[in-house]
């Protein structure tokens, strides 16, 4: 979810060629401000997914109810659905800050339809919401776990909702215990790899740039989380379908990414010449592109088959109930 803003340069620590200025550094303070439109979008997204789901829960359809039925009170859940809409709202801004990441950095197209820093500047505003939202999941997620436990005393109960919701382990509820922390991997992950970029001039490029690719493990952690603990997508049914579908678009960036590098350093040559000036490193981004182009039959396979790892909806409300959690 990080900007990225490379260039085509075959060297990428080399000065500028003459007459050519150099680029202007980016202030976060400025991306701040310039994110301002980006957010309030999101908080009218997450808004409305949020009456979304109020009003399906009103209505007896909501599937969070059929998975976790002693929620099905909305007025009581209402923290709890607020964080299922801030984590939908993310998830969608995170896609679409991916999807511009790869195009910036992917083939240089003859035309864009608005100019190349106008995308640079929505990256990196939609990054900077992207966390934002994810922030405001978990934090919500933790107001409601305080709110629950309400026979503990006030400390008790503070430390319980922190602790299950920021501290990688402690969540021991379910398939929690494994979502949990994926979750905050990608919000962990997220903060520091987005914030680099504003002090890439300090670290070097190259630094930055290595580093900024771990941005598709921040997303990856995201959606296995949403998979994984998301209740709207819980059962095999069409929401899940489509998660997977959209998932799609964003593999075959990353492969076009991948074969067609904008940078000349990074193309796959032959052995020995160019970017990769060893077999072993050839080898290994030779094996890159094959794992993605897998990963794109994979998930077309998934969605195609119906076999998406969703669970099949209960006729009647489980006889026992757990622990409430999930993002979606």
């Amino acid at each position: 979810m990080l900007p990225e803003t490379t260039s085509g340069d075959d060297a990428p620590d080399a000065p500028p060629a003459a007459g050519r200025r150099p680029a202007e550094r980016v202030a976060l303070r400025a991306d701040l401000r310039a994110a301002l439109p980006d957010a309030g979008a999101a908080v009218g997204v997450t808004a409305a997914v949020f009456v979304l789901l109020y009003v399906r829960m009103d209505a007896g359809t909501s599937a969070t109810v059929a998975v976790m039925p002693f929620m099905d009170d909305s007025r009581t859940y209402w923290m709890y659905l607020l964080s299922q809409a801030f984590g939908w709202s993310g998830l969608l801004w995170a896609w679409g800050t991916v999807v511009l990441g790869l195009l910036l950095s992917g083939p240089r197209p003859a035309r864009l339809p608005v100019a190349r820093q106008t995308l640079e500047c929505w990256h990196r505003t939609t990054s900077l919401t992207t966390t934002a939202l994810m922030f405001a999941h978990a934090l919500l997620f933790a107001a409601e776990l305080v709110r629950y436990e309400a026979e503990s005393a006030w400390g008790d109960r503070l430390w319980s909702g922190f602790a299950d919701s920021f501290v990688p382990g402690w969540y021991d509820s379910g398939t929690g215990r494994t979502a949990i922390p994926l979750g905050q991997g990608a919000l962990y992950l997220a903060v520091p790899l987005g914030l680099l970029f504003y002090v890439r001039h300090r670290i070097g490029p190259n630094t930055w740039r290595r580093l900024h690719r771990f941005v598709v493990v921040v997303y990856v952690l995201s959606v296995w989380h949403t998979l994984l603990y998301g209740t709207n997508v819980w059962f095999g049914e069409w929401p899940r379908t489509v998660l997977w579908l959209l998932q799609v678009p964003l593999a075959v960036l990353l492969l076009v990414r991948l074969l067609r590098p904008a940078r000349r350093a990074e193309r796959l040559g032959a052995p020995g010449r160019g970017g990769a000036r060893s077999l072993p490193a050839w080898v290994v981004r030779a094996l890159g592109r094959v794992a993605v182009a897998a990963v794109v039959v994979a998930l077309i396979a998934v969605a195609a088959s119906g076999h998406d790892g969703g669970r099949a909806r209960p006729p009647a409300p489980p006889a026992s109930v757990g622990q409430a959690g999930g993002t979606g």
